[in-house]
Protein backbone atom coordinates (compact mmCIF):
# COMPACT_ATOMS: atom_id res chain seq x y z
CA UNK A 1 0.00 0.00 0.00
CA UNK A 2 1.23 3.31 -0.85
CA UNK A 3 0.76 6.05 1.80
CA UNK A 4 1.40 9.74 1.80
CA UNK A 5 1.31 11.92 5.77
CA UNK A 6 1.24 15.36 5.84
CA UNK A 7 3.05 16.26 8.68
CA UNK A 8 6.24 14.42 10.64
CA UNK A 9 4.95 15.52 14.37
CA UNK A 10 4.05 12.72 16.97
CA UNK A 11 1.42 11.50 15.40
CA UNK A 12 2.47 11.36 11.78
CA UNK A 13 5.71 9.92 12.67
CA UNK A 14 4.27 7.30 14.82
CA UNK A 15 1.91 5.99 12.22
CA UNK A 16 4.42 6.17 9.36
CA UNK A 17 6.82 3.90 11.52
CA UNK A 18 3.69 1.66 11.89
CA UNK A 19 2.91 1.78 8.54
CA UNK A 20 6.63 0.71 7.73
CA UNK A 21 6.76 -2.39 10.37
CA UNK A 22 4.13 -3.74 8.37
CA UNK A 23 6.02 -3.23 5.20
CA UNK A 24 3.78 -0.42 3.53
CA UNK A 25 5.60 2.20 1.52
CA UNK A 26 5.37 5.85 2.97
CA UNK A 27 5.96 8.96 1.64
CA UNK A 28 6.33 11.89 4.56
CA UNK A 29 5.73 15.64 3.67
CA UNK A 30 6.94 17.78 6.43
CA UNK A 31 7.39 21.50 6.36
CA UNK A 32 10.34 21.78 9.06
CA UNK A 33 13.81 21.15 7.43
CA UNK A 34 15.92 19.92 10.15
CA UNK A 35 12.56 17.41 11.00
CA UNK A 36 12.67 16.01 7.67
CA UNK A 37 16.55 15.29 7.83
CA UNK A 38 15.86 13.44 11.18
CA UNK A 39 13.19 11.49 9.77
CA UNK A 40 15.11 10.26 6.56
CA UNK A 41 17.98 9.03 8.96
CA UNK A 42 15.27 7.19 11.34
CA UNK A 43 12.82 5.80 8.73
CA UNK A 44 12.64 3.97 5.52
CA UNK A 45 10.71 6.13 3.71
CA UNK A 46 10.47 8.94 1.11
CA UNK A 47 10.81 12.40 2.74
CA UNK A 48 9.77 15.75 1.65
CA UNK A 49 10.57 19.18 2.51
CA UNK A 50 7.42 21.16 1.56
CA UNK A 51 3.77 22.10 2.62
CA UNK A 52 0.80 20.24 2.16
CA UNK A 53 -1.11 22.65 0.83
CA UNK A 54 1.11 23.21 -2.15
CA UNK A 55 -0.12 21.32 -5.39
CA UNK A 56 3.22 21.31 -6.40
CA UNK A 57 4.23 19.32 -2.98
CA UNK A 58 1.44 17.46 -3.52
CA UNK A 59 2.49 16.28 -6.93
CA UNK A 60 6.23 15.43 -5.97
CA UNK A 61 4.53 13.07 -3.16
CA UNK A 62 2.47 11.51 -6.09
CA UNK A 63 -1.05 11.46 -3.85
CA UNK A 64 -2.56 10.79 -7.69
CA UNK A 65 -0.91 7.22 -6.96
CA UNK A 66 -1.23 6.97 -3.34
CA UNK A 67 -3.83 4.84 -1.67
CA UNK A 68 -4.52 6.83 1.01
CA UNK A 69 -3.65 10.85 1.69
CA UNK A 70 -3.30 11.75 5.33
CA UNK A 71 -3.16 15.31 7.18
CA UNK A 72 -1.71 14.42 10.90
CA UNK A 73 -0.45 18.15 11.44
CA UNK A 74 -1.84 19.75 14.76
CA UNK A 75 -2.96 22.80 12.40
CA UNK A 76 -6.76 21.99 11.55
CA UNK A 77 -6.73 24.91 8.93
CA UNK A 78 -4.01 23.50 7.01
CA UNK A 79 -4.73 19.86 7.30
CA UNK A 80 -8.39 20.57 6.07
CA UNK A 81 -6.85 22.71 3.10
CA UNK A 82 -4.76 19.45 2.01
CA UNK A 83 -7.37 17.42 1.89
CA UNK A 84 -9.75 19.18 -0.04
CA UNK A 85 -6.57 19.88 -2.56
CA UNK A 86 -5.93 15.81 -2.38
CA UNK A 87 -8.86 15.45 -3.17
CA UNK A 88 -8.20 16.58 -6.87
CA UNK A 89 -6.11 13.74 -7.34
CA UNK A 90 -8.62 10.79 -6.44
CA UNK A 91 -6.75 9.02 -4.13
CA UNK A 92 -9.04 5.61 -2.97
CA UNK A 93 -9.01 7.17 0.85
CA UNK A 94 -8.12 10.39 2.46
CA UNK A 95 -8.23 10.54 6.19
CA UNK A 96 -7.60 14.15 8.57
CA UNK A 97 -6.27 14.56 12.08
CA UNK A 98 -9.01 17.35 13.88
CA UNK A 99 -7.18 18.88 17.18
CA UNK A 100 -10.74 20.74 17.69
CA UNK A 101 -13.69 18.89 17.91
CA UNK A 102 -15.80 22.09 16.91
CA UNK A 103 -13.88 21.38 13.27
CA UNK A 104 -15.46 18.13 12.66
CA UNK A 105 -18.29 19.65 11.45
CA UNK A 106 -16.13 21.21 8.55
CA UNK A 107 -14.20 18.65 7.43
CA UNK A 108 -17.40 16.60 7.15
CA UNK A 109 -18.83 18.80 4.89
CA UNK A 110 -15.78 18.92 2.95
CA UNK A 111 -16.31 15.14 2.30
CA UNK A 112 -13.23 13.94 4.14
CA UNK A 113 -13.35 10.16 4.24
CA UNK A 114 -12.35 10.03 7.82
CA UNK A 115 -11.65 12.55 10.46
CA UNK A 116 -10.24 11.25 13.39
CA UNK A 117 -9.30 13.62 17.30
CA UNK A 118 -6.43 11.46 18.60
CA UNK A 119 -6.87 13.06 21.94
CA UNK A 120 -10.78 12.47 21.95
CA UNK A 121 -10.07 8.85 21.13
CA UNK A 122 -7.64 8.49 24.09
CA UNK A 123 -9.92 9.90 26.69
CA UNK A 124 -12.87 7.42 25.48
CA UNK A 125 -10.81 4.71 25.28
CA UNK A 126 -9.57 5.26 29.32
CA UNK A 127 -13.20 6.06 30.21
CA UNK A 128 -13.84 2.83 28.84
CA UNK A 129 -11.37 1.09 30.96
CA UNK A 130 -12.98 3.33 33.92
CA UNK A 131 -16.21 2.19 33.75
CA UNK A 132 -16.03 -0.96 33.02
CA UNK A 133 -13.16 -2.40 35.35
CA UNK A 134 -13.51 -6.18 34.70
CA UNK A 135 -11.97 -4.85 30.77
CA UNK A 136 -8.33 -6.43 30.27
CA UNK A 137 -8.31 -4.62 27.00
CA UNK A 138 -10.47 -3.27 24.30
CA UNK A 139 -10.49 -2.02 20.38
CA UNK A 140 -13.16 -0.21 19.42
CA UNK A 141 -14.47 -0.80 15.72
CA UNK A 142 -15.73 0.87 12.21
CA UNK A 143 -16.95 4.45 13.57
CA UNK A 144 -17.42 3.33 17.46
CA UNK A 145 -20.43 1.62 17.14
CA UNK A 146 -18.40 -1.75 17.79
CA UNK A 147 -15.82 -2.82 20.16
CA UNK A 148 -13.94 -5.65 20.31
CA UNK A 149 -13.30 -6.56 24.64
CA UNK A 150 -10.80 -8.93 26.43
CA UNK A 151 -11.93 -10.07 30.01
CA UNK A 152 -11.98 -13.22 32.47
CA UNK A 153 -15.11 -15.07 32.27
CA UNK A 154 -16.49 -14.77 35.91
CA UNK A 155 -19.93 -15.83 35.78
CA UNK A 156 -20.60 -19.46 37.26
CA UNK A 157 -23.82 -19.70 35.43
CA UNK A 158 -21.40 -19.77 32.55
CA UNK A 159 -18.88 -22.44 33.24
CA UNK A 160 -19.52 -25.84 31.51
CA UNK A 161 -21.62 -23.73 28.94
CA UNK A 162 -21.11 -24.78 25.21
CA UNK A 163 -20.03 -21.47 23.19
CA UNK A 164 -23.36 -22.32 20.81
CA UNK A 165 -25.31 -22.00 23.26
CA UNK A 166 -24.53 -18.36 23.70
CA UNK A 167 -22.89 -17.32 20.89
CA UNK A 168 -23.73 -15.47 18.72
CA UNK A 169 -26.87 -13.27 19.43
CA UNK A 170 -28.09 -9.89 17.60
CA UNK A 171 -25.45 -8.23 20.01
CA UNK A 172 -22.49 -10.18 20.57
CA UNK A 173 -20.44 -12.93 19.35
CA UNK A 174 -17.89 -14.85 21.30
CA UNK A 175 -14.84 -14.55 18.65
CA UNK A 176 -11.75 -15.92 20.95
CA UNK A 177 -10.30 -17.77 23.63
CA UNK A 178 -7.15 -17.73 25.25
CA UNK A 179 -5.22 -21.03 26.72
CA UNK A 180 -1.37 -20.59 27.80
CA UNK A 181 -1.16 -17.48 25.99
CA UNK A 182 -2.67 -18.60 22.89
CA UNK A 183 -5.54 -17.52 21.10
CA UNK A 184 -8.13 -20.00 19.91
CA UNK A 185 -11.05 -19.73 17.19
CA UNK A 186 -13.94 -20.91 19.62
CA UNK A 187 -16.55 -23.56 17.86
CA UNK A 188 -20.28 -23.77 18.63
CA UNK A 189 -19.17 -27.44 20.98
CA UNK A 190 -16.35 -25.70 22.66
CA UNK A 191 -17.02 -25.60 26.35
CA UNK A 192 -16.60 -22.38 28.52
CA UNK A 193 -14.00 -23.33 31.45
CA UNK A 194 -13.83 -21.40 34.56
CA UNK A 195 -11.64 -18.00 34.34
CA UNK A 196 -10.82 -18.39 30.67
CA UNK A 197 -9.90 -15.01 29.03
CA UNK A 198 -12.33 -14.57 26.11
CA UNK A 199 -12.84 -12.15 23.47
CA UNK A 200 -16.14 -10.80 22.55
CA UNK A 201 -17.35 -8.57 19.24
CA UNK A 202 -19.77 -6.44 21.12
CA UNK A 203 -22.34 -3.88 19.52
CA UNK A 204 -21.05 -0.06 22.06
CA UNK A 205 -24.70 0.26 23.22
CA UNK A 206 -25.17 -3.12 24.05
CA UNK A 207 -21.43 -3.09 25.63
CA UNK A 208 -22.31 -3.06 29.53
CA UNK A 209 -25.29 -5.58 29.77
CA UNK A 210 -22.93 -8.12 27.68
CA UNK A 211 -19.94 -7.74 29.90
CA UNK A 212 -22.39 -8.36 32.71
CA UNK A 213 -23.62 -11.67 31.60
CA UNK A 214 -20.01 -12.59 31.55
CA UNK A 215 -18.82 -11.50 34.58
CA UNK A 216 -19.72 -10.83 38.35
CA UNK A 217 -21.13 -7.33 38.68
CA UNK A 218 -19.19 -5.67 41.30
CA UNK A 219 -20.26 -2.13 42.31
CA UNK A 220 -17.83 0.59 41.86
CA UNK A 221 -19.43 2.83 44.31
CA UNK A 222 -20.57 1.58 48.28
CA UNK A 223 -22.33 4.05 50.24
CA UNK A 224 -21.32 4.08 53.75
CA UNK A 225 -23.02 5.49 56.39
CA UNK A 226 -21.72 7.07 59.28
CA UNK A 227 -23.39 7.43 62.51
CA UNK A 228 -24.74 10.83 63.61
CA UNK A 229 -22.17 13.03 65.75
CA UNK A 230 -19.02 10.98 64.92
CA UNK A 231 -16.64 11.83 62.66
CA UNK A 232 -14.71 10.30 59.58
CA UNK A 233 -11.82 12.22 60.15
CA UNK A 234 -8.21 9.98 61.49
CA UNK A 235 -6.32 11.67 63.88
Amino acid sequence: MEVVIMGGGRVGLGLASFLIADGHDVTLIETDERLCNDIASELDAEVIYGNGTDIGILEEANVEGADVFVATTGKDESNLLACVLAKDFNPPKIIARVSDPNHLEAFKRAGIDSVINPELTAASYLEKLIIRPKIADLAVIGKGDAELLDFTLENEDLFGKKIGEISPNDNFIIVGLYENGDIIIPRPDMVLNPRVKISILVKTKHAKEVLKKFTKHIPIHKDISIPSGSSNRTR
